[in-house]
């Protein structure tokens, strides 16, 4: 990534800049950009720290103390990636997921608008589109948004509704703030506490000969290092269209638009699991392996969560994560190529060696702490 700089991005603040995929945007901003500022407000900036940037602790629903910071700032371009992590389906997790996604997000726009910010990108997720139960083959932005009933997942209903307020936002008077929307799929690396967490917890718990399905359905997974690259060059093109006296042609807008964001390699579900059990020193390859059918995955899934209901614990497993694990869902990226000018800055195999690696040094670092 070191060498010429791919443009200029005047001031940026990341919102969730401390978090997974926001830790990412701010290092590769700093890294790789021309920025004359980059700052990151979080809930809590004590992880991911960037000593090139500057942090500001504020929670994005508190709408007056954003905008105060916001105008100490003076932000270009506003990212705005915090959300909950997508885990959760009691009243709890459900006021979390309202409050931070539709009422946090609701409040990012308004303090964009009132302090002159010119554009916003938002991470939405590629999810809005699922109903978690039909595939999804090559879709596209063009695919309508699952909401209310026929959306299981309640997550992925509020993350619908905050793109929602963002794209409505695009060009009104009198801010004129510009906005777009990213749809990641399926994203990991390192700093990942859901995707490649899980995988090598299995692992750990010599879980990995287990396979949900036949392993004939293909997914999307895309290393968080190519989500921050979209983030950025969408960032990139809303500020050169904010400095522009004509809005661009319906085929290469961004503002008001939205783009699904993937690795472009779609891959049998099962086999990325065993990519990274590789990555993390397994050899068992298929060999013993033993399979469940999708059917039992999810009784397993229903009696796990009334065994886990009734002592009081989130469940382990649950009978969502067993569709999940066994539905077809992959993206068509065609858009976010051809107008963002996206492409993977690294493969699969590297994103898996990259997470991994990084799992594995944080490991060993904890280690030499207990005997220390």
């Amino acid at each position: 990534m070191a060498g010429e700089k791919r443009g200029d991005l005047g001031s940026v603040l990341v919102i969730g800049g401390n978090g997974f995929l926001g830790h990412h945007i701010v290092n590769q901003a700093l890294e790789s950009w021309n920025c004359t500022s980059v700052a990151s407000i979080d809930l809590r900036c004590t992880r991911n720290i960037n000593d090139k940037a500057s942090y500001h602790e504020c929670d994005i629903t508190d709408a007056a103390k954003l905008t105060e910071i916001l105008q100490k700032v003076k932000p270009d371009i506003v990212i705005h990636t915090a959300s909950p992590v997508a885990s959760g389906d009691n009243k709890t997790a459900h006021d979390l997921f309202r409050k931070v996604n539709i009422g946090g997000t609701k409040a990012v726009i308004e303090a964009c608008q009132n302090t002159g910010v010119k554009a916003l990108v938002y991470t939405s997720s590629a999810s809005v589109i699922s109903d978690n139960e039909n595939d999804l083959l090559n879709a596209d932005e063009d695919y309508p948004v699952i909401r209310g009933a026929q959306q299981k997942e309640y997550y992925s209903e509020t993350k619908a509704a905050a793109e929602e307020l963002v794209i409505k936002a695009n060009r009104q008077e009198p801010s004129r703030l510009l906005t777009t929307s990213i749809r990641p799929a399926g994203i990991f690396g390192e700093g990942d506490v859901q995707t490649l967490a899980g995988l090598l917890r299995a692992y750990d718990n010599n879980k990995s000969h287990i396979q949900l399905g036949d392993n004939t359905n293909i997914f999307d997974f895309t290393y968080v290092g190519n989500v921050a690259h979209a983030h950025l060059l969408a960032a990139r093109l809303l500020i050169a269209t904010a400095a522009s006296h004509t809005i661009p042609l319906s085929h290469e807008r961004v503002d008001g638009e939205i783009f699904f964001v993937t690795n472009d390699s779609p891959v049998y579900f099962w086999d990325f699991a065993r990519a990274v059990w590789r990555a993390a020193g397994s050899d068992k390859g298929t060999e013993g392996v033993w399979v469940i059918s999708r059917g039992m995955g999810i009784l397993l899934g229903a009696a796990s969560e009334v065994f886990f209901g009734i002592i009081g614990k989130p469940p382990t497993f649950t009978r969502l994560r067993a569709t999940v694990s066994t539905m077809t869902r992959y993206y068509n990226i065609s858009k976010a190529k051809r107008v963002l000018r996206y492409e993977p800055l690294w493969t699969l195999q590297q994103g898996i060696d990259r997470g991994v690696g990084w799992f594995m040094e944080e490991r060993k670092k904890d280690e030499s702490k207990k005997t220390q």
